[in-house]
């Protein structure tokens, strides 16, 4: 944590933060516009924001795009507002949503975690049904992670695993899993002022990719990003919808494999 307020110290490096926060998805071409500053000199200060964990970069082609990371300010609050009053998670669950759901070129929600455990045993977590459920509290997908084969989903503890359409697109044990994710349901239908609004948004079909990767810095242990794609416009519902519940999930699923106790257990 140290190293998040030693960032967050500096004054350019909170405009960085601003800018991403504008628009996500940025290249370093694209944060220097207008800053005043050489590309070195914003490369240096977004390297500092990535060692602290504030930024994550991800390659998409011959490009490296940099997106807020809401983790770090998560374990400062669980640190020094989560013991006291639990309900502050969900209000800030909620802020990641709408910044999320702002106007930005590149409609996709990165995630980036690191974690205390080996890649083996993350790849592990993600597609055992019985770890799953400790995690998740009972719900969560399931499938037998081949490629093609569906990803079937049950959404309450109480309920069945439902049949929605996914297919697993990649499975590379301790390294990399993508799957498509399902539509928009009925209960959806509220959401939008119109049934010909609620149709044209039920054709959009995202997906999700986990990638798993030793960590910059070995104490740091494991990398995690998760990127939800393929959303039609930044207005999507989908994408407003699953950012704050990945953001859930993924700091239970730390908790699980670093030994700690879920809330749940508390």
């Amino acid at each position: 944590m140290d190293a998040v307020f030693k960032a967050l110290a500096d004054a350019s490096r909170r405009r960085l933060l601003d800018r991403l926060n504008e628009r996500n998805g940025q290249t370093l071409l694209e944060l220097t516009e207008g800053l005043g500053m050489s590309r070195q000199a914003v490369s240096k200060h977004l390297a500092m924001l990535e060692a602290a964990n504030l930024v994550s970069a991800v390659r998409q082609g011959r490009e490296k795009l940099h997106y807020l990371n809401p983790v770090p300010i998560h374990e400062i609050a669980d640190r020094w507002i989560g013991r006291y009053e639990r309900g502050r998670l969900s209000v800030l669950a909620h802020l990641k949503q709408s910044l999320e759901a702002t106007p930005m070129s590149k409609p996709e929600f990165v995630y980036v975690t690191y974690i205390q455990t080996t890649a083996e045993k993350l790849y592990q977590a993600l597609t055992d049904p019985e770890l799953i459920k400790v995690y998740m509290g009972g719900m969560g997908p399931e499938s037998t992670w081949e490629v093609g084969s569906p990803v079937r989903w049950k959404s309450s503890p109480d309920g069945e695993f439902e049949e929605l359409g996914q297919r697993v697109l990649e499975a590379e044990p301790g390294k990399r899993l993508s799957f498509t994710w399902h539509t928009l349901q009925p209960m959806h239908r509220e959401l939008f002022e119109s049934d010909e609004a609620f149709a044209e948004a039920l054709k959009e079909r995202s997906r999700v990719t986990f990638e798993i990767e030793p960590a910059e810095v070995p104490i740091m242990g494991i990398k995690l990003t998760i990127i939800h794609d393929g959303f039609d416009s930044p207005d999507s519902k989908m994408l407003e919808g699953t950012s704050g519940g990945w953001i859930m999930i993924l700091s239970a699923l730390k908790t699980f494999l670093e030994g700690g106790k879920l809330v749940a257990d508390q």
